[in-house]
């Protein structure tokens, strides 16, 4: 993937993890903490959900080590600078 699909990745996945947050009241870092816990949902209602918004923070995780490694890659290829980052869309 390169840079630009990686962070759409990510957009896309934030506002999936906001929708979550709205609806539960949490942050998702607090919410999967106690998810991979083992920790229960209150409610059987929440069981599809919570699965869901676990994957999502996990994908969400991977993409942001993505990212990290691929600007680490740029940057030690190219000048370790953010212009060199930088690609306006047009």
């Amino acid at each position: 993937m390169i840079l630009r699909e990686i962070l759409a990745d990510i957009h896309a996945l934030e506002e999936d993890l906001l929708a979550f947050e709205r609806k539960y009241g949490i942050r998702s870092e607090i919410f999967y903490a106690s998810y991979i816990s083992g920790e229960e949902p209150e409610d059987d209602s929440w069981v599809l959900d919570f699965g869901e918004w676990a994957s999502v923070y996990r994908t969400w995780l991977a993409r942001q080590a993505e990212y990290r490694n691929e600007i680490q890659r740029q940057q030690a290829t190219n000048a370790p600078s953010l212009a060199g980052l930088i690609h306006v869309s047009p």
